[in-house]
């Protein structure tokens, strides 16, 4: 592996964690009223963010 696939790597790595962290801080603003409006517990919001990343 070269330098350059190490650091594209390292790029693609840090995106997809930056919109999970964004995604989670998004669904965490709401209240559960408005989570149960969409469908969303509480207790789902990372599974949800993990897949919003992809």
């Amino acid at each position: 592996m070269t330098l350059l696939n190490i650091a594209s790597s390292v790029t693609s790595s840090w995106k997809r964690f930056n919109s999970y962290r964004s995604a989670v801080r998004q669904l965490e603003s709401l209240d559960d009223r408005q989570l149960a409006d969409i469908g969303v517990s509480r207790s789902r919001i990372a599974e949800l963010a993990r897949g919003a990343q992809r």
